[in-house]
């Protein structure tokens, strides 16, 4: 149940998590939007957040924050693949590639990435179940309602828990009829991607129940909905909470947590876990 079986990895996180971090290679993320556009800065920051902890760099190359506009396979790959290929050739640490299109996800894995993190669940584009099942490569199944230009417009549920569950449910009976094998699928409530925040706080209470399928990946770092709790837009007031839901998501069940700040997160992590050691 807490096993991540993929290509030449099998990860036990039944007692420790992992923690993923973020490399936008993008001049328009919600949060470091251009800061690492330059692929030599992407690189240079990648190794920076492999020393301060990270087990896996999760690379992208198109936003997908409220609104962002998509971006063509050519622009996509142009951004990642020279961060792939020179963050592989110097480490073997864990390499995700965060897209939604096959052609850059099979590029990705081509240059040397193990996990394609995929925002729509493989459903985005018709031919990623296809690349995902002809790889080894781990799986990160999110939820999404909409797209990236639509998925904030008044989302609404009957039970955002429920049909969260039972996607997760359709997605892994789906995948592993396309020859996929769920241990390579890790599953991600999807924070904030067609969620208000009355959603994302019941998904987050929910978490001990979501996380009995496969190990479960949250990714809530620096998001929106903390600003709505703080009242505050400003960037520097989601650190903390960030930590805070770290610690909690941990806690109830996640076994990895995507963010952009990686050594207090790590921190965070590690202490939590040493007050579980006893219970788990």
């Amino acid at each position: 149940m807490h096993r991540w079986r993929f290509g030449n990895h099998d990860l036990d996180l039944t007692h420790r998590g992992l923690i993923m971090g973020i490399v936008n290679v993008t001049p328009d993320s919600f949060s470091d939007g251009g800061r690492f556009n330059d692929p030599g800065r992407a690189v240079e920051h990648a190794f920076m957040l492999l020393a301060q902890g990270a087990d896996i760099l999760d690379i992208g190359g198109e936003s997908t924050r409220p609104g962002a506009e998509p971006v063509s396979e050519t622009e996509e790959l142009h951004r990642v693949l020279p961060v792939i290929r020179a963050v592989r050739s110097q480490t073997q640490a864990l390499i995700s590639i965060d897209t939604m299109k096959a052609a850059v996800a099979r590029a990705a894995l081509d240059a040397g990435a193990d996990i394609i993190n995929d925002v729509t669940g493989l459903r985005g584009d018709a031919a990623m179940p296809r690349v995902a099942a002809d790889s080894k490569a781990g799986l990160v199944v999110m939820h999404m309602t909409g797209t990236p230009q639509t998925m904030q417009n008044q989302p609404q549920y009957e039970d955002v828990v429920a049909e969260v569950g039972s996607y997760f449910d359709n997605r892994l009976r789906v995948l592993e009829g396309e020859g996929i094998d769920p241990e390579r699928i890790v599953l991600d409530p999807g924070f904030g991607f067609g969620k208000t925040l009355e959603h994302n706080l019941a998904l987050m209470r929910a978490l001990p129940q979501l996380s009995t399928r496969r190990p479960l990946l949250v990714g809530v770092s620096r998001k929106s909905m903390i600003a709505r709790v703080m009242h505050s837009d400003a960037m520097e007031d989601r650190f903390w909470p960030t930590i805070a839901l770290s610690a909690y998501a941990r806690e109830h069940g996640a076994r990895i947590i995507r963010v952009h700040d990686v050594k207090p997160n790590c921190d965070a992590l590690r202490m939590m876990e040493a007050i579980l050691e006893t219970g788990q």
